[in-house]
This record gives structure tokens, C-alpha cells and sequence, in this order.
């Protein structure tokens, strides 16, 4: 197995199998640091950049209080607006990553362009983990939702997934690559305009992926073991923000899960994901039933950013 130590986290597609298990046992080892709310001095030598041109709250507090539980530091910028890399200089990914691998030792970046952590790899010396590109691909979090699924079910391979939403997302995208290494078979359902790619779906054929899409949740969602949700009334993620005034609509029945479908529909033992925020594809009274698992998933991507950063800054190997 690779070493993950100064390696770039930019893309699923560049997991291997028994890479997967490797970051979720390093997981499991560090959970108890964040679920007892204890430091650790694991990284206390090392800092955290973030550089997030785009709006965030799970990701990057997430990988910034993950740096803390393991003592480190943090610095970096959540707004791109109000450095030299957003306002009337517009700085080029490249100068800005030059200039920020001075700063710390790994950098996290959000960026609304697909492609420019990857790009940022290319010039900074130090490790890039992707944050969320554009329409790209967000491995982080779903890296965290397969631990997820893990931690609640005690497998992955043999589960059958559900994923409803807005399929140009980065997290749909990572998630396809991610379930390539697992014997996991998907179901898509998203609304017209916002389907997976000619593209998209050629490559995930090419990678083995065991995939159909339907166009009503309720056709596939008796089946599933878990159901991953996003919203289908969704920001513009080629923009730094999406400042949009007015009513932007709301979601059709087709793509919302309901408790009422799940008490008459789904599985008792079915898990349902959501990376938040939402709207109101998932009502507030589903919260506290049996089949969510958000907030867990919240915590967990801390988790896994723990661990994502103790292998790239080679704390463990």
C-alpha cells in the first residue's frame, strides 16, 4: 500500500481498496480523542491552512477543529473577498499556494473552480486536500459518510444505496468513485436538468460501478440500506457565492424523504446521510427518528479528518 505521508487528498479516483480501510482503521484508533472532547498533541508541531474561496461551515471547521483535537495550529482564510487572491488582483491559485505553503504544513482548499486543488498540487510543496471543487468532487465528505456507514452498519461492501439529489454535486460525483471499491450497487434519482453526464455515467462505467437511476424516490427507496441525500434546490457552485434574492423554490415530492415514507417505505434498519445544509428535502421531524444519522455524520467528519491529517503529515502510517 502507498504511504499516505505528503500525499495529495484531491480525488476518490485515486483510492485503492485496501487505501480505504487504512484511513478508516486510523479513524476508529483517534474517535475517542473527539468523542471524550480531549486534545492530543499528536500534530502539536504542525499547522493547518485553509483556504476557502467558497462559503463553509462543516468542511472546513470540521478539518479546523480536527487539527486542534491533534495540537495543532490553524490560519488561513474563510473568505477569498477579503485577501489578494479574491479582490481586485484576482491572484493567480499559483502565487497564492507559493505564498501559503510558507504558512503550514498542509493546506485544505475550497475552491468554486473544478480542478484547482488539484491545480494548487502542482505548485505547493506541501500536502492539498480537496475541500470541495466547483461541480468536481468533495472526497472528505464522503470519505466521512463511508466511515459513516461503517461505524453504523459494521460493513459496506453488500449494501445497497440510494442517492437522491442534484447528480452534478461534487459529493455525488466522489461518491460514485468511492463506491467503486465496494461490492455496493446504486440507485440515482434526481430531477430532470440535473442527471448524472453522458460523461459522468460513461466513467463510471469504466470504473465497474454498479449503478441505475429511476425517477421517483419511491421506486427504489424500499430497497435501500442507506440513503444519502442532497438538496435538488441548489447554489450555483461555479460561483465564489451565490447571493441569489428571492423565492428559489422548493423541493418536489419526487426527491424528498418525508417520515412518513420512511415509516411506510424504507427499511427499519436503514441509515439516511445528509452532508447538511439542507432545505426542505429531509423535514425537521425526521431528525429524531430511527433512520437518521446526520448529526453522527457530523461528528464523524471530524473524525476523519483526524485521520486524514495524521497520515498526510506522517503522525502514522
Amino acid at each position: 500500500m502507498r504511504s499516505f505521508a505528503g500525499r495529495d487528498i484531491l480525488s476518490l479516483k485515486d483510492f485503492e481498496r485496501n487505501e480505504f480501510f487504512r484511513v478508516f482503521e486510523i479513524a476508529e484508533e483517534l474517535e475517542p480523542i473527539a468523542r471524550n472532547r480531549q486534545n492530543t498533541d499528536l500534530l502539536k508541531e504542525k499547522t493547518l491552512v485553509t483556504a476557502f474561496y467558497q462559503p463553509s461551515t462543516r468542511t472546513r471547521l470540521a478539518h479546523e477543529a480536527a487539527m486542534i483535537r491533534l495540537g495543532g495550529q490553524v490560519t488561513g482564510f474563510s473568505d477569498a473577498k477579503m485577501t489578494r487572491a479574491g479582490d481586485f488582483y484576482q491572484e493567480s491559485i499559483k502565487d497564492t499556494v507559493k505564498m501559503l505553503e510558507f504558512y503550514g504544513d498542509v493546506i485544505v482548499m475550497r475552491h468554486f473552480q473544478q480542478g484547482a486543488p488539484a491545480e494548487a498540487a502542482k505548485w505547493a510543496s506541501v500536502p492539498i486536500i480537496n475541500g470541495g471543487d466547483g461541480w468536481g468532487e468533495h472526497p472528505t465528505q464522503i470519505l466521512t459518510d463511508l466511515y459513516t456507514v461503517l461505524r453504523e452498519k459494521g460493513r459496506i461492501d453488500g449494501l445497497k444505496w440510494l442517492a437522491v439529489g442534484d447528480m452534478r454535486m461534487r459529493t455525488m460525483h466522489s461518491l460514485g468513485y468511492g463506491l467503486t471499491q465496494f461490492d455496493c450497487p446504486i440507485t440515482f434519482v434526481s430531477p430532470e436538468g440535473q442527471r448524472l453526464s453522458e460523461e459522468m455515467k460513461g466513467e463510471f462505467k469504466d470504473y465497474g460501478l454498479n449503478f441505475n437511476e429511476v425517477e421517483h424516490v419511491e421506486q427504489a427507496i424500499a430497497d435501500a440500506d442507506v440513503i444519502l441525500v442532497e438538496p435538488v434546490v441548489q447554489p450555483d457552485y461555479t460561483k465564489s457565492r451565490d447571493e441569489r434574492e428571492g423565492d428559489v423554490g422548493l423541493t418536489p415530492a419526487n426527491y424528498k424523504i418525508t417520515k412518513d415514507l420512511l415509516v411506510n417505505k424504507a427499511k427499519s434498519d436503514a441509515i439516511l446521510l445528509h452532508s447538511l445544509p439542507r432545505m426542505d428535502e429531509i423535514p425537521p421531524n425526521v431528525d429524531i427518528t430511527r433512520w437518521s444519522r446526520y448529526w453522527q455524520e457530523a461528528f464523524n467528519g471530524v473524525v476523519m479528518r483526524m485521520a486524514l491529517l495524521a497520515l498526510v503529515l506522517g503522525a502514522t502510517e
